[in-house]
């Protein structure tokens, strides 16, 4: 139930050992336990450029899939870009150097390139996966991080609609 987890302080990092990770249990379950139905607990993160990747469906042109600046800074900046699915190679490519953010994932100051092709593949299966899925009202990938060695999906929400694929430019009956 809660979208920004940062911003309520819902993520503990870099626990060390069992009874940190209890600790930060504890206390989630003391401020969330009404919301919670349980917690993840996975390996800290390698430093990386944290991305956004998502989907939403546009009633009249249908789903369109989003790229760009990820992590808390999302919304603050919004550095980001956007395709109609389903993406082309040509689509990926411009996605990714679209938005003002683009030279960090080509390598700048001393930090070299992150993987590419590994965020051309998250793209081209979200933008599959959205094409395919009517009912997918809306995906959001935050953050997604990029590295030399990948993109990894950290933080993910998706949100379901019962629907048939439909043209709205088709008549109906009332």
């Amino acid at each position: 139930g809660l979208v920004h987890k940062s911003e309520e302080r819902a993520v503990h990092l870099d626990l060390r050992g069992e009874p940190q990770v209890r600790a930060a249990f504890r206390d989630l379950e003391t401020r969330f336990g009404h919301l919670m139905s349980g917690v993840v607990v996975q390996p800290l993160a390698r430093r990386g450029t944290e991305l956004f990747a998502g989907v939403v469906q546009d009633e009249v042109f249908g789903p369109l899939v989003l790229f760009g600046l990820g992590g808390t800074a999302t919304e603050i900046l919004a550095d980001h870009a956007a395709r109609l699915a389903p993406l082309t190679d040509h689509d990926v490519h411009d996605l990714i150097t679209s938005p003002r953010c683009a030279p960090l994932l080509l390598g700048t100051r001393g930090n070299g390139p992150v993987d590419l092709e590994a965020l051309e593949q998250l793209l081209q299966r979200l933008s599959r996966m959205a094409a395919d899925l009517p009912q997918l009202a809306e995906a959001d990938f935050n953050p997604v991080l990029a590295t030399a060695d990948g993109a990894t999906v950290l933080d993910a929400r998706v949100r379901l609609l019962p629907r048939r694929p439909q043209d709205p430019y088709l008549r109906r009956l009332r």
